[in-house]
């Protein structure tokens, strides 16, 4: 479902070039942000780089993932 929303003009260009640089579309990069956002205001405690780093290997396919090594079998 799409729904048209007013964006300030400064927010719009800020999403323009990180979308590009994140090879994303402007609509993604401001819904990649909301998301972003939204799980900072529901998890205070985490940090907002580990949030965006969870969500990003959440849409992860599975195929790309690399599996959990716990440390102690490293050694």
């Amino acid at each position: 479902m799409s729904v048209a929303v007013r964006i300030d003009d400064e927010l719009y260009a800020q999403a323009k070039i990180k979308a590009e640089a994140e090879h994303r579309s402007i609509e993604g990069q401001i819904e990649y942000w909301a998301k972003v956002g939204r799980a900072a205001l529901d998890n205070p405690d985490l940090p907002v780089s580990f949030i965006a780093e969870s969500l990003m290997s959440m849409d992860e396919p599975r195929e790309h993932a690399t599996p959990f090594v716990p440390r102690s079998r490293l050694l």
